[in-house]
């Protein structure tokens, strides 16, 4: 089983149960060790953040960095921003 230790926020995780199967997601928020909030910018949108198990989710090797630094920084990020980081990191 993952664990939030090896989650990130900015991470893409890729899902592995509901009918969001196989949908690759960034991590907005880690929730605690069990929830996280995801985002694709698509279905789920910036303004409504799917909360997923962290047993449902697998592990992609690739994070949106910018995406942590936005949020501490403040920044705004729109759903745009957010697909074109998926499709960026694959």
């Amino acid at each position: 089983m993952e664990t939030t230790k090896e989650l990130e926020i900015g991470q893409m995780v890729k899902s592995k149960a509901g009918r969001d199967k196989n949908r690759k997601f960034l991590v907005l928020d880690i929730i605690d060790e069990n929830f996280v909030l995801l985002v694709d910018g698509d279905l789920r949108k910036i303004s409504s953040p799917k909360m997923k198990k962290v047993k449902h989710i697998a592990l992609v090797n690739r994070c949106a960095e910018d995406l942590k630094a936005a949020l501490e920084q403040g920044r705004s990020i729109t759903d745009e921003w957010i697909r074109r980081e998926i499709d960026k990191l694959g």
